[in-house]
């Protein structure tokens, strides 16, 4: 009976019936970091074909500027202020040479906060719907056996629970990060880790291309900094930034043509995943079904060490626009249009909407989505019914309505009320000069986070 369905949609909406999804997401990468965009000397000719073959986004927004919340969003379709991880799950004493032995690790926050069990994952849904799914990467959900991706949703997977890692220890400030399925592991130490999560998802689409429709999440930390000690940081001193970590390679593509060694790891680190994420598309075109995978590419949050953001203001962890507005490109071949680019108002919260519909696929009953299928968007068939977004971190918070945009920064990182129409780098604060729309934005700031006050409270940080 459900094949049944499924063809009757197809043959209603011109879907094939169940196709593949490949869900990628890159760490830090910053919204003008593609070849194809012309602003850097980047290459990633596959990211570029990509988009030459789907659909690109240039105001696509994260619902956090920083890894975890934004990730807990893409997963399950919600503000991070309704799914309840609403900030980091990290321990921040690493940062001053700390090394946890594993009785101190084990009670950590990294150890013992994560996605509320009670949220409803993208995986656990396409998974009733009939798909096998695997999670490559980064997971950053949490580390406890409840919050792993194996009890969320997902058949498979290979990756690191926590934040961020060492690329080629797999360590985080000296604990073993890497998992397979529930159980730890340290059988790649030594290999570049972009290069594993290319092997185990060229593997998982291996497993499943043109036998049973699959879902692959998968989720790099490339090209965020490394999660180690910098050289001769001692216990109790801030930790030395080391940035990024890249193949000798890669990192020599780029000395003379950018600023620094460390921007060049940066550039050697994107253009490493674009080789991976190239092979994975060949992979799936080789088995017969580039036409019926869809496949999405987008970053977490803004750059970060990233040479800057530019004509976009700020970086990760700001409400400015280059700490919350990314990259984007969606590729269905023959449901989506080739070599288009809107400007249309998206946000990660579309994501879960818009592959249950492209999949035959539902929300459990009582399940609440922030967001919507913006496939007719993508088309151009419609205009996007987004008008608003909200952002709070802490003490900062941001509001954007139709093209006004305003922030308020507790951390000091400035804010204001902009016109992004006219001052997409948000250079002219017009709070003095239109009073009664700052206001509003204030006001409409308000009811959201009433409404989100009012929902039922999730963990981990949240009081009840």
């Amino acid at each position: 009976m459900r094949a049944l369905c499924f063809l009757f949609l197809a043959a209603v909406t011109g879907f094939a019936a169940q196709p593949n999804v490949i869900l990628i997401i890159s760490d830090d990468q910053g919204w003008p970091d593609l070849g194809c965009i012309g602003t850097k000397p980047l290459v990633t000719p596959n990211l570029d074909k990509l988009a030459a073959e789907g659909v690109r986004g240039t105001s696509f927004y994260v619902t956090w500027p920083a890894c975890t919340p934004s990730r807990g969003s893409v997963l399950t379709g919600r503000y991070p202020q309704r799914n309840g991880l609403y900030d980091m799950v990290r321990n921040d004493m690493v940062n001053y040479g700390h090394r946890f032995s594993p009785e101190e690790y084990a009670v950590s926050p990294e150890m013992t906060l994560g996605l509320d069990v009670r949220e409803v994952t993208i995986g656990d849904m396409l998974k009733k719907a009939g798909y096998a799914t695997g999670c490559v990467g980064k997971w950053d959900m949490g580390q406890a056996r409840r919050y792993l991706p194996l009890q969320r949703g997902f058949d498979f997977f290979y990756g690191h629970g926590n934040n961020g890692i060492d690329y080629y220890t797999h360590e985080r400030y000296g604990v073993p990060s890497l998992f397979r399925g529930n159980q730890r592991t340290e059988e790649d130490k030594g290999t570049y880790v972009t290069d594993v999560f290319r092997r185990e998802a060229l593997r998982f689409v291996g497993d499943h291309a043109g036998k049973q429709p699959f879902f692959l999440y998968l989720a790099f930390n490339a090209p965020h900094g490394a999660s180690t000690f910098g050289e001769g940081t001692k216990a109790g001193e801030k930790k030395k930034g080391e940035g990024v970590q890249a193949p000798e390679k890669h990192v020599a593509m780029y000395r003379g043509k950018v600023e620094d060694e460390k921007l060049a790891r940066y550039c050697g680190a994107v253009t490493c995943m674009d080789e991976a994420i190239g092979a994975i598309m060949d992979s799936v075109e080789k088995a017969g079904q580039k036409d019926n995978t869809i496949i999405l590419f987008m970053s977490d949050n803004g750059g970060s060490g990233n040479g800057g953001n530019a004509p976009l203001k700020g970086s990760k962890g700001s409400m400015w626009e280059g700490g919350l507005r990314v990259p984007f490109i969606m590729r269905w071949p023959g449901q989506l249009p080739a070599g288009k680019v809107t400007d249309e108002f998206l946000t990660a919260l579309e994501l879960v909407p818009t592959l249950l519909t492209a999949c035959a696929a539902k929300a459990p009953e009582g399940v609440k989505l922030d967001g919507f299928d913006m496939l007719p968007v993508l088309r151009g068939e419609v205009k996007s019914p987004r008008q608003e977004m909200f952002w709070q971190r802490r003490g900062d918070k941001a509001a954007r309505f139709e093209n006004w945009k305003w922030s308020e920064a507790a951390s000091g990182k400035g804010g204001g009320l902009y016109d992004l129409s006219t001052d997409l780098g948000e250079k002219r604060d017009l709070t003095a000069e239109k009073p009664e729309i700052a206001k509003r934005m204030r006001e409409r700031f308000a009811a959201w986070r009433a409404g989100m006050d009012a929902t039922e409270p999730r963990g981990p940080f949240r009081d009840y």
